[in-house]
């Protein structure tokens, strides 16, 4: 089973005309970091993060460039925190 963590946001995310106050990240699979360079979504590098997220979320890649800054590094945290087990 995958370990999944809530990330409630500062600023909420509009999807058409709902809201998202909050995302969910799963834990990534081997498969989800193809392509992706291990120590560059560590060092939390936008752009590696940037093609992550969207594997292991709901959100996506647009809404994902338009995170506050405060939000963005939360996010990126958690995913991050995936990987200090």
């Amino acid at each position: 089973m995958s370990k999944t963590v809530p990330v409630i946001l500062n600023t909420p995310l509009k999807r058409a005309e709902e809201e998202i106050s909050q995302i969910e990240l799963r834990e990534p699979k081997s498969g989800e970091l193809r392509g992706l360079e291990l120590f560059s979504v560590l060092r939390m590098d936008v752009t590696a993060q940037r093609t992550l997220v969207p594997r292991i979320s709901n959100m996506t890649a647009n809404e994902f460039d338009t995170l506050s800054p405060s939000d963005l590094v939360k996010v990126m945290n958690e995913v991050c925190a995936f990987f200090m087990e």
